[in-house]
Order: C-alpha cells, then sequence, then structure tokens
C-alpha cells in the first residue's frame, strides 16, 4: 500500500457516516466539500476544456455568467482537424498550467462523444466522427493537462450524442454498436491516460440513467478498462442518489444542498445500500483531494503570452482548406483586395454554454489583414451578424459590399453561424449558413468571380447548393482568441494550410445517417443506423457527399510510394506495420496528413466499408522525402463479436489503405491474418445451420442427415434447405420423423460443446 492509501485509509477510518455522505456532494458549484476536523481540504473543478471558465466562489448560482480571463484555444471540432497528437499535448499543457497557478485542481474535459448528427448543437466541444482520431488526440490533451498535476475530466459518458430533451432522453443504442462506435474513444483515453475523473453524461442508455448505470460505471469503465479515478456526475446529472452510488458515481456535482446526502444516509440506515459502496465511493474523493494537494501548494505561474501563441499556431494548423482555384495565397500581384463580411472584424471565436471563456484578448482577422496590406486593402460589413436586421439595413450593407468588389481583384467573403444557431442546450433546425449570408456571397459572385469564402462556423454546414459561386474555400470552425492572426497568415500565405476534415460534409442534411432518428420522440431516440456514422455511412452507401472525411488542400503536394506491411504479431491481438514514402512534390514547406484505413472483405458479421485505423503528421521541406510508419493495433480489424460478446479478429484477408483522405486513397495492400476462430457455443436453441457449423457436432449430424435419401433432400436441397437449417433444433426435434430426439438435444449439445474446448485448450 502507498502512502497516499495508508494516508486515505487513516481518514477514512476517522470519518462519521454523516462526514462520509457529506463528502460525496459538492459545496458550492464548483468546489467538493471539506471536512476541516480531519484536515480535508476541498479541490476546485472548473469547466474547460478549450480553456478555463473559472469563477471565483461569489460567481453566479448557475455559473453562466463571466468568469476569470484565460487563454480561449480553438475548441475540439478545430483541434481534432490538426490531427496532430503532439500540438494537442501542447495545448493541454499549457491549459494545465493555466489551471493549477488559478488553483483549479479539476479541468471538466475533454469531451469525446461522437459527432452522430450534424445539428447537434455540442458539436464544437467534441472532437469528430470517428472513435480513433477522438480517442487518440483526447487521450494526448488528458496527458498534456495532467503533465501539470491538475486532473481532466472525460465527458460526457456516454451515448451524449445531441442536446434536445438531453436530461432524460434515452438513447437506445445496440452492444455492439456502443462498442465500436460510442464507447471506444471513452476506452482508448482511459486506457491509455487515466484522466483523474470520469464525468457521466445525463441522458439514459436504453432506459438507464447514465448516472446510475452499474453496467457502464463499474463493470464497464473499472473492471473491463481498469479505470483509477473518480467518477463525477455532469452538473444536476442525478436522479436516484443512493443508485447512483451503488452504480459507482462517486461525487455528485454542483451541491445538492444537502439532499442527496440525506438520501445517502437514509438508504444506509435502512440497509437499501451499503456502508461498503459508500466508502469505496468516499475514498476516490479523498484520493482525488490528496492528488491535487502538490499543485494547490506549488501554483506556479502561466504565461499567458506564450499561450496567445501557441493559441495562434493550434488556429493555423486548425483550419482546412477544402477548395482552392489558385486565388490562394494572396500576393503582391493580387491587386486591390475587398474584405467582406462582420465576421471579419467581430469574430466569433468559440461556442455557447458551459465552455464559454473569458478570452485574456480578442484577435480579428481584418486588423492583421490590414496591418498586411494597407492601401491595397478595403472593407463592407456586408451583413448584420443577428438574422433580425430591418431589410432596409441587409440591402443597403449587401450594395456597400457589391460596390467594393467590382472594383476588387479579388474578395475575401467571411461566412459564418451566429451565436444563435449552435449551442450548447439546444440542436441545430438545419445545416445551412444565414440565407443574407448566401445572398450576398450570390450577389459579390455575380460581379467578380474571384472570390475566396472563409468559413467560422462548429459544426459542419451545407456548402453544396453555392460552393461553385466560390473560387475557394478556408473552412476555420471555430478558432479561440488568437484565430484572427491565423486566418491572416494563411490567406496572405505565411503559412501553409494543414487541417484535414475530422467530420464528412455531406451534400445536404438529408443525406446524414441519422435522419428520422434524431432527435427522437416520447423520451426515446433509436440510434437505427448502427455503426454506419459520418464517413462509415456515406462509404458503405457510396453516397456522393461535399467533402469526405480527412480531406483538406494544401499550397503544396504530397506523393506516396513504396508500401509494405508487415505482421508483427499475429492471432487473437495482431499488430501490423505499415510503411511508405512521403514526399513533398511541391515549392513550399507543408504538412501532410497520412490515414490508414482497413477493411475486412471477409467477415461473417456486417462491417463499415472501411475504418480509420491509424494515421500521423509528418511535416516536410519542399522536395524532401521521408519514410513513414504507422502501426496498426489489433482494434484496427477487430469487431464486437455479438455472441461471444467480447474483441474478435477472424482469420482471413484484411485490405490497407493509405491516402489523404476517406476518398483519396494513394495506396492499397492486402494482408492475411491468423486470428482466431470463433465458435458460438451450442445449445437445443442453435439453428440446424450452427449445428452443421460446429466443429465437433457438425460431422456427425450431416452425416445422420445424409444418411436418409428424403431427409438429406429436404435438408440440403435448394428449395427447402436454407428454410429448414434456419430452424433451431429443438423445432426439428419436434416435428414427425425428427432425425434427433428433443431429451438428448441438450445432452449432445454439451458433449460437443466439451469436446470442442477441450480440443482448443
Amino acid at each position: 500500500m502507498t502512502s497516499t492509501a495508508t494516508e486515505v485509509a487513516a481518514l477514512l477510518a476517522q470519518l462519521t457516516l454523516e462526514e462520509k455522505a457529506a463528502l460525496l456532494d459538492g459545496s458550492d458549484l464548483w468546489r467538493t466539500t471539506p471536512v476541516e476536523r480531519v484536515g480535508i481540504g476541498k479541490v476546485w473543478l472548473s469547466d474547460g476544456p478549450h480553456g478555463l471558465r473559472s469563477q471565483p466562489e461569489s460567481g453566479d448560482h448557475v455559473g453562466m455568467l463571466a468568469a476569470d480571463p484565460s487563454v480561449a484555444f480553438p475548441p475540439a471540432a478545430a483541434l481534432a482537424s490538426t490531427w496532430d497528437v503532439e500540438l494537442v499535448g501542447r495545448v493541454g499543457v499549457a491549459i494545465g498550467a493555466e489551471a493549477r497557478a488559478k488553483g483549479v485542481s479539476v479541468v471538466l474535459g475533454p469531451g469525446v462523444n461522437m459527432k452522430r448528427s450534424p445539428l447537434c448543437g455540442r458539436n464544437f466541444e467534441y472532437f469528430s466522427e470517428d472513435p480513433r482520431l477522438a480517442g487518440t488526440v483526447g487521450a494526448a490533451f488528458v496527458r498534456g493537462v495532467q503533465s501539470q498535476g491538475v486532473g481532466t475530466s472525460l465527458k460526457h459518458f456516454a451515448a451524449n450524442n445531441q442536446e434536445t430533451d438531453r436530461m432524460s432522453v434515452s438513447a437506445d443504442v445496440d452492444e455492439r454498436t456502443l462498442r465500436e462506435i460510442y464507447l471506444p474513444a471513452f476506452e482508448q483515453v482511459v486506457t491509455e491516460a487515466q484522466p483523474w475523473t470520469v464525468m457521466c453524461s445525463y441522458n439514459r442508455i436504453n432506459g438507464v440513467f447514465a448516472s446510475q448505470n452499474r453496467w457502464l460505471l463499474t463493470d464497464v469503465l473499472r473492471d473491463e478498462w481498469g479505470f483509477e479515478g473518480l467518477v463525477v456526475s455532469d452538473w444536476g446529472a442525478v436522479y436516484d442518489r443512493e443508485k447512483a452510488v451503488h452504480a459507482g458515481l462517486d461525487l455528485e456535482m454542483p451541491s445538492s444542498n444537502g439532499f442527496g446526502t440525506q438520501r445517502v444516509l437514509d438508504a444506509v440506515r435502512s440497509g437499501e445500500l451499503s456502508e461498503t459502496d459508500v466508502d469505496r465511493a468516499v475514498t476516490r474523493v479523498l484520493e482525488l483531494v490528496a492528488r491535487s494537494r502538490p499543485a494547490l501548494a506549488d501554483p506556479g505561474t502561466a504565461d499567458l503570452d506564450a499561450h496567445h501563441g501557441l493559441a495562434r499556431e493550434a488556429a493555423t494548423r486548425s483550419a482546412v482548406l477544402l477548395k482552392n482555384d489558385g486565388i490562394l495565397p494572396l500576393d503582391a500581384a493580387t491587386g486591390t483586395v475587398a474584405v467582406v463580411g462582420e465576421l471579419a472584424r467581430t469574430p466569433r471565436f468559440q461556442g455557447g454554454g458551459s465552455s464559454q471563456v473569458t478570452p485574456t484578448r480578442v484577435d480579428a482577422a481584418l486588423p492583421a489583414l490590414q496591418e498586411a496590406l494597407g492601401s491595397r486593402l478595403t472593407f463592407a460589413a456586408g451583413y448584420a451578424i443577428d438574422d433580425d436586421a430591418p431589410a432596409a439595413t441587409t440591402s443597403a450593407l449587401r450594395d456597400e459590399a457589391v460596390a467594393l468588389a467590382r472594383e476588387a481583384s479579388v474578395v475575401v467573403l467571411f461566412l459564418g453561424l451566429p451565436d444563435a444557431y449552435e449551442s450548447e442546450g439546444f440542436d441545430r433546425a438545419h445545416m445551412q449558413l444565414p440565407p443574407q449570408q448566401v445572398a450576398l456571397l450570390e450577389a459579390l459572385a455575380d460581379v467578380n468571380d474571384r472570390v475566396a469564402v472563409v468559413l467560422s462556423n462548429g459544426s459542419v454546414v451545407e456548402v453544396a447548393p453555392w460552393r461553385d459561386r466560390a473560387a475557394a474555400i478556408l473552412e476555420t470552425w471555430l478558432l479561440g482568441q488568437a484565430g484572427g492572426g491565423a486566418i491572416a497568415d494563411l490567406l496572405l500565405g505565411r503559412a501553409n494550410p494543414s487541417g484535414r476534415l475530422a467530420e464528412t460534409f455531406p451534400l445536404r442534411y438529408e443525406d446524414n445517417p441519422a435522419l428520422g432518428n434524431f432527435p427522437g420522440e416520447a423520451g426515446h431516440v433509436r440510434y437505427g443506423e448502427g455503426l454506419l456514422i459520418g464517413y462509415r455511412w456515406y462509404d458503405t452507401r457510396d453516397l456522393e457527399v461535399a467533402y469526405p472525411f480527412g480531406h483538406g488542400l494544401s499550397y503544396t503536394t504530397f506523393a506516396y510510394a513504396d508500401l509494405t506491411l508487415d505482421v508483427l504479431d499475429d492471432g487473437a491481438a495482431p499488430r501490423v506495420r505499415v510503411a511508405l514514402t512521403v514526399t513533398n512534390t511541391g515549392e513550399r514547406a507543408g504538412h501532410e496528413v497520412v490515414q490508414v484505413y482497413v477493411t475486412d472483405p471477409e467477415a461473417s458479421v456486417f462491417r463499415p466499408a472501411q475504418e480509420l485505423g491509424g494515421f500521423t503528421v509528418v511535416e516536410l521541406d519542399a522536395g524532401v522525402s521521408q519514410r513513414v510508419e504507422i502501426e496498426l493495433g489489433a482494434r484496427a480489424f477487430q469487431f464486437w463479436h455479438p455472441e461471444a460478446s467480447r474483441w474478435v479478429v477472424e482469420p482471413g484477408r484484411f485490405g490497407i489503405r493509405v491516402g489523404a483522405s476517406a476518398r483519396d486513397v494513394r495506396l492499397a495492400a492486402d494482408v492475411e491474418l491468423a486470428g482466431e476462430v470463433v465458435v458460438p457455443v451450442l445449445t437445443a436453441d442453435s439453428t440446424v445451420e450452427a449445428w452443421l457449423a460446429h466443429p465437433v457436432a457438425g460431422a456427425g449430424l450431416r452425416a445422420h442427415l445424409e444418411s436418409d435419401p428424403v431427409t438429406a433432400e429436404l435438408f440440403f436441397s435448394p428449395e427447402t434447405g436454407v428454410m429448414l437449417r434456419a430452424m433451431p433444433m429443438r423445432r426439428i426435434a419436434r416435428f414427425p420423423g425428427s432425425p434427433l430426439p428433443e431429451a438428448e438435444l441438450e445432452t449432445l449439445a454439451a458433449q460437443a460443446e466439451a469436446a470442442f474446448r477441450l480440443g482448443v485448450s
């Protein structure tokens, strides 16, 4: 037992039941409950994750008003577009340092929920539609923050994929889909980075609230994944406090004003809740307090100017160049540049809700461009950000912009979503840009065919209706407080766009897989699309998209060559090394995101057409080549076996596709893996087909059926065989003249299973 464990055990022994119950409840909006009698202090949990929304103890009663200034980094939607583990880790380090300097012990983030629908109002706070990408960058963020002696809170666990009815809706989703899509990012972060805390979500999962779901919080999170930290509720997510304690939820936040404490006390005294469960939860709270002490004793300082510089670097790397007909980057030969759009001078740099940061400063793109271009730049607001602007105002602003565009060599048009379009607390109504903005683009393109659009939005928007009117499109997401300078660097060519899409841009909302099953009705949302979210849906159905997952252009070009595959380990947990040579074939340095997708054409179960298996970022000077290696672990080849209830790699051929996006495959090869043969357990209710396929029972049954010509004709002819072999053996046994009596089936099945297990053991 470590000294910390010994200390925690000694403290626990000194506590009364009342003090234990109180420790499982917050003391206010953001802090845990102290027990001064035995020297237990309180720790401060603060909203994140792209910067601290840290409120003093005198903050407003619902925790939604302004907080102390902190550096606002790009939100998760933007950071994920870097695909850069090292960069995301450095952002985490900076946020951890700011938290430590302020006395914050836990940053509430990152959010690794999947982007199931483009309309989810909180998509800007989530990384991706792909669990491997989300899990990899999420783990990097956690490692970065926690390197500073400050904890994180991995959220929202689990299946929190909408804001509509989010506090009570039941996400009805089958286990295979949970295991392959909605849980893996959480699993990866837990197993690779061990966040100090995990935050449960508000919603129900298959009818059970996450806050009191023992299968989720104990069986999966702790027993399967080995989570060592504390489970905290989302703010206000607890319903039956005593059931939540038993399920594995340790800390209720914010303070329940004693209600939760009393429920725990009453349940223990009545015998409904074991004091052992209470002690287990209290121990985790005490461990969190102990972990927090070193940083609280030595908070240090944070270099906010350096962090602003890092925020600018992260913003620069996050932007995705969707389209470029050659008008970018702007250069000295460009001539007059008309900058149009209120968002150029009044940037929207973060989403609304609990993650809103009070920035230390905000850089807008317009001043940065004015400084670089001087008198060559003209500006018109073009539109009012508010949709409710009077028609006369909208018309006047548009006319002013058109007049400037008519005289300009290039138009740089800033478009995007206002705060009212996307935020925590509600889902988006549609995927369109504000209509007055699209009308402005049409008017500008009518008088100038050299229009570069700069998009600002937290989730995907429909671009197909208007993209042909733009010569270039730069997707900048929400870039944090330093985004304006980053945009100027990208437009002017001082930086090379290197972001890649972490989510698919569909042609239209009606193409997305959650249509008809989002946001649900009558308190339930059915995940009817199963495994097919995001690119898995579009690629498997071979649907045209506006821009595919992983897409992003550059001011340089890259070539891929010399693909090799090496099987490092085989069997049930294979590892495969993918190696190739990447060459910068252009005239300037740049970053390339090499993506590896895996196919399983021989699977015994349905699998998506391809799935991201691994990726890496390589930075190359012009003309330089580099050998790149990406190792694919077992999970890149596994699926959750619905009958074996575990991860399985089947033997056979797998396809390896290497490219610059899900739709831009440059190299491909196959690899043969031994995998493992999984034989479902045989019972009297297994089908005839399953009995025939069994390695022990199969041969005997086939011989028995084939011994009688009439029976053989029935069971193996094309006309009747498929139907009969699909029937359970128990049903067949009850038919007149059955080859096997029902009374013997259980014995025969057990003998066959025993013989098979003995043979493979």
